[in-house]
This record gives structure tokens, sequence and C-alpha cells, in this order.
């Protein structure tokens, strides 16, 4: 059934249980808003500190939102696009377009005005809803995308003069599901490729794509009604979303959390007794320095109740995991290995199980198939190096509007090439080396960046690092190590390169850079930024610090 006939059963069967939560601890107001509140004749006070909606008002707003929705004219297969904060409406917001049969399209919230209107115009947005952070960009392009378009301000305050008011609309439309019919077959959502390995591709997801991630999300994480779920990375993100379909799955609580410091993480999972958090790499080596900094005590929380930490979006130190283990050690762990074009986390995962494995991606996931192919798409032979593919309900249907694009990563019978490179080990796990685009060719051989990034990771000193290719005149690429060294330790390049010694001597790198490490919202190194910012460093000059 469509996940939308999910929240039809949570809103009958536990309406008055809290579903979702904001928390937005940059806000001093403290006031606790929950829907009992709430005239629902009456706009909401949009960003207090804390505010809360049971599965009942969940679904009643995206029933008012499907019907605002409809009475504009909106039908089956037009595009909704959606620009907006973490927040309390971003949800039922999305429910409501999946609701009418229309396709909802998630945007970054990072996006500037042109990379807007650009998407807008790519999935053909019929309607975008945006927030009050995006007033200013979307005012620099309002004049070009209003003539055909419906904007939709939603937020406190006054309504923009171009758009019309989400609140004032949605009020006076009915609560009672639309029931417009529509199936697994149908399409559903287009999402927008992350961006880093160029400009923003538009992937196209069938209904069905969503149900699976969501029962593939409950399959591994097994949330039950008593988990609360924390969820901090952007909801437009695949990633995000797909793992709080394992609360939609099992009728549970989530909490959006608006701030990623440690303090205010911690201080989430006391509060709302969160039992499963999904953080980033960056958020989680962030809580380990302040604990040993002794900014943090644990002992100042109430965590007995936090049993699973899982993390995904990019490749996972060993390390991180082990000092994890050390403050945390009754945590469950989990990695979750995924892409928009598979329908975000959970083709590969490690398993919860599968702790003796910490630096693999794991196994296929619930109802996926994975393998390894060579540049002519055929089976390498285990342990070999090959570029990854997997083939499962969650698979995309295209690249919307590029048939090109599509070919080069969708075969004829169904699978998907991820362009990351992997290799399965002799009990059948499979470990990323890299991304197909980021393989340094120095002197004929190939380096795989990640394996030198988990090495260097080892080094205490050391909170982030990224590995990148930069010209040289003799080997056609070296490979250039840039660092983020951990606030109040010391690191000079003689302490990499003696610690690196270790290394086979084609795969050390060749410069030092101290610098930061750029991380897009779903935590991925932002990689083209660093090369094109160090691209004209002197291959033989001395140690660079930024």
């Amino acid at each position: 059934m469509p996940v939308t006939d999910y929240l039809e059963r949570n809103a009958a069967e536990f309406g008055d249980n809290v579903a979702l939560v904001e928390l937005n601890p940059e806000v001093k107001d403290t006031r606790r808003v929950t829907w009992k509140d709430y005239d629902l004749t009456q706009p909401e006070p949009f960003m207090p500190y804390r505010r809360q909606i049971t599965w009942y008002v969940f679904n009643e707003k995206a029933n008012r939102f499907a019907h605002l929705l409809l009475e504009r004219g909106v039908k089956k297969g037009d595009k909704v696009g959606i620009l907006l904060m973490n927040c309390l409406e971003w949800l039922p917001i999305y429910f409501g377009v999946l609701k009418t049969g229309a396709l909802a399209v998630p945007l970054n919230f990072r996006y500037a005005s042109d990379e807007i209107d650009y998407c807008v115009n790519l999935a053909d947005i019929s309607i975008l809803v945006f927030g009050p952070e995006f007033i200013g960009r979307i005012e620099e392009i309002a004049d070009r995308i209003m003539p055909h378009r419906l904007l939709l301000f939603v937020g406190d305050g006054a309504c923009p003069t171009f758009a019309e008011d989400y609140f004032q609309l949605a009020m006076n439309c009915s609560s009672r599901n639309p029931a417009v019919k529509f199936s697994d077959d149908d399409e559903a959502a287009i999402y927008f490729s992350s961006g880093t390995t160029g400009f923003p591709k538009a992937i196209l997801h069938k209904h069905r794509a969503l149900v699976h991630a969501a029962v593939c999300e409950q399959k591994h994480h097994s949330q039950t009604r008593t988990d609360t779920f924390l969820c901090i990375p952007p909801l437009y993100h695949t990633g995000a979303k797909m793992h709080w379909f394992g609360s939609l799955i099992s009728g549970s609580k989530a909490v959006l959390l608006r701030g990623t410091k440690p303090e205010f993480i911690l201080r989430a999972v006391s509060d709302e007794h969160c039992t499963i958090v999904w953080l980033l790499v960056p958020w989680a080596q962030d809580i380990l320095d302040e604990i040993e900094r002794e900014n943090i005590k644990l002992s100042d929380y109430r965590l007995e109740q936090w049993r699973l930490m899982h993390i995904g979006a990019q490749p996972v130190p060993k390390r991180l995991i082990e000092d994890w283990k050390k403050y945390f050690p009754h945590h469950q762990y989990d990695t979750n290995y995924g892409l928009s074009e598979s329908i975000g986390p959970g083709c590969v995962h490690l398993g919860v199980e599968n702790t003796n494995k910490i630096g693999a991606i794991g196994v296929p996931g619930y109802g996926w198939q994975v393998k390894i192919l060579d540049e002519n798409r055929n089976p390498v032979i285990q342990g070999d190096v090959g570029e990854l593919a997997v083939k499962g309900p969650g698979v995309m249907v295209c690249y919307y509007k590029n048939p090109e694009a599509t070919k080069e990563v969708l075969t004829g019978d169904g699978w998907l090439l991820t362009g990351d490179m992997a290799m399965q080990d002799d009990d059948g796990f499979y470990f990323l080396v890299d991304r197909k685009k980021d393989v340094i060719i120095t002197g004929g051989e190939n380096l795989y960046p990640v394996q030198i990034e988990d090495f260097i990771h080892k080094m205490d000193a050391v909170k982030d690092v990224a590995v990148i290719g930069l010209a040289d005149p003799r080997l056609g690429e070296i490979a250039a190590a840039v660092i983020e060294v951990k606030s109040g330790k010391s690191c000079t390049e003689g302490d990499v390169n003696n610690f690196c010694l270790a290394l086979p001597k084609y795969k050390r790198p060749r410069k030092i850079i101290f610098a930061s490490v750029p991380r897009n919202a779903t935590g991925k190194i932002e990689k083209p930024k660093l090369r094109e910012k160090y691209r004209t460093i002197d291959p033989f000059a001395s140690m660079m610090k930024d």
C-alpha cells in the first residue's frame, strides 16, 4: 500500500499519540505548544522552541493541503516543489502533495536563486512552497517564475506580495481524505542529486520505491511504537526522510532537531527520550571532541534509553566508531549505504549484528541485490575492485528529462551503476573504496582516496581529512591530503609524513594542506570545491596552510 495509507492508519489507530516534535534550540521562546493549543481556524505560531503534533493532526494537515492543491487545479502527475528548512510543516505538506497524486519535489535549502530557478524549470514545478528563510532568493526570481506558477509562503509574519499565505488558505480547506486513486506504479517524487559531481540531476521515483524504503528501514532497525527517532539531517534529502519512514511504519514519535551542536543533540536525546539517532560523521566527531575536552559530561543527560546510533551518507572511519563505543558501550551501531537514485539509505547496510565488520558498508539490504562490475560491466573476481551496482524496488525510474545520463547508469535489466568503487571480502561484506570520479591515477597506479583518508583518520589530532588529486608534470596526478586538525591539538607536515610511512610508498600523500574540510548538508566531502581551490598549487612547493 502507498505510504499515504500508513499515515491514514496511524491517524485512525494512534491518533492521540505524538507523531512529530520540532525543536529549535536557537529560539529563546521556551513555550511548549501541542496540538490541543491550536485553533485550527487560525494560523499557527511558526517557530517557538518546541512544537508537536499528533498523528491525527498530522493527517488532518496533509488532507487540508491536498484539498488546497486540488482546488488550485493540481492533478495527478503535476509537480509541487518544497523549499523549507526542517519544521513541523514539512512532512504534512509532503504527504499532502502525495495524496493528490501529484509529485513532491523537495529542494535543497542551500540552493542559490539561480539553482532554484534551474530546478523549478527542470522538474516542471507548477506550485512552489517556501519558507521565510528563502524570501530573498525567491524574490530575485519571482518575476521569471510567477507567470506560470503559484508561490505559497509557509511562515509566521507578513506574507510576501509575490506569494500567497499557506496558513490562511489551508485552514479553510476540508480535513477529510481527498481519496484520489493512485497505485504503487504511479510516479511519486523527484529528488535532486547532491551536486558533488556536477549540477544537480532530477531523479524520478515511483510510489513503490517510497514504500520499499519505509519497509526496508523498519526491517533494518526494528522500530516499534515505543521508539523515538531523532532526525537532524535535512528532510529534502532522501536519507533523512527514508530513515524517518521507519517511524511512519511503526507509528512512533520522531523529533526534528534544528541545530547540530553536540549539546543540542544530547539535550534532545535526553529530554525527548530518543532511542534512535542518525548522525553524520562530523556531528559524531564533534560529540566525541566535546566529551574528550570535558565540555560535556554525559552524566548531565538521560541517555540510558538510547539504543541505536547509525551513520550514513559517507565512509565512516573505523577509529570514530571505536572511540564512540568507549563512551557508549551499550549502543547498537549500524552504517547505511545508499544514494538518491536508490531512494536513499539501505540498499547496502552493515547490520547491528555485524559490528566486527566496522569499516565495511555491509551486505545487501532488505530486498536488494548487489554486485561489483568491471569497465565492461562484467562481474569482477571476489576481492577485486570494481564499480558497485545495485538492484531492487528502490531504483529510480530515470533522470527526469535526461535520457543520456539515464543510459549511463541504468542497465537494461534494472541494475543501477552507483559510480562508487568497491570490493567484496571473503565473508561477503562490501567495502567502499572511492567515488569512480575521485580515483587518482599517479604514475599509472590507481589511488583510492578513501583508503588513504581512513588511514590518516587514525591520527589522534585529525578531526577530518579529504584526499584529492592535484596535477603533477611527472606523475600526472599526486595525492594531496587536506587535513582539519582537532581544536586544541597540534599536527605538522612531519607528523603526517612520519605516520604515513606505514603506507605503501605510492599511496603516501605528496602534499599536506592544513585547512577545513567542506561538507555538504548530507555530510559528503565537497571534493570538487577542494580540487578547484587547490588546483594551482605548485606540486613542488612546501606545506600549505589555509
